[in-house]
């Protein structure tokens, strides 16, 4: 009887004490496209030195844009830029991941945040994070990762320090019970 994998898009992928990987401690990450291919996300909760109007001066983008940090969306392609947002909205280049929020990576859409006309809820990220082929089923496998449906108020009505423990509450898990340690009862 064979099975069919099972494909984390539109999940949360909450870093536990067993991951290896530094660059991912302590990290909320948002699976936006999860096939038999590999994975991508973007972690939303590692906000960088590097505040949005800084970043829209340096691509000659002056304008009215908000204060907003930059994440660090991942440690691939860390000079590529994604900006997740709500609503989905008509951007050149822009993948809608539910009815309501898309990912977009145009320029067009830098623009419009910088005349402070984008959407309504956005977070600018440079990098993403990125698997290949069966690497997240095996990172899951060996407990590296906790996982629950994608909740759009923790994205953006959180603030980024408040966004794992919000995820792990929704898992009902406390914070403190992740430990690193295996116990015996």
């Amino acid at each position: 009887m064979s099975t069919q994998p099972q494909f984390l898009t539109n999940q949360f992928l909450i870093a536990t004490p067993y991951l290896a990987d530094p660059r991912f401690e302590g990290s909320l990450t948002y699976i936006y496209e999860h096939s038999d291919e590999g994975a991508m996300g973007l972690t939303i909760n590692h906000p960088m030195d590097l505040e949005l109007g800084d970043l829209l001066s340096q691509l000659s983008m002056d304008g009215d844009a908000p204060q907003a940090p930059v994440y660090q969306g991942g440690p691939v392609q860390p000079e590529r830029g994604f900006v997740l947002h709500r609503p989905v909205g008509h951007w050149q280049s822009s993948i809608a991941l539910t009815d309501s929020l898309a990912v977009s990576t145009s320029r067009d859409i830098l623009s419009a945040i910088a005349a402070g006309e984008g959407p309504d809820d956005f977070l600018m990220l440079l990098g993403y994070a990125g698997w290949g082929p069966g690497q997240l089923e095996e990172e899951l496998a060996g407990d590296a990762w906790l996982t629950c449906p994608v909740d759009e108020s923790i994205v953006f009505e959180r603030e980024s320090e408040q966004r794992l423990n919000a995820a792990l509450e929704k898992l009902g898990v406390s914070p403190g019970h992740l430990t690193g340690g295996v116990g015996h009862a």
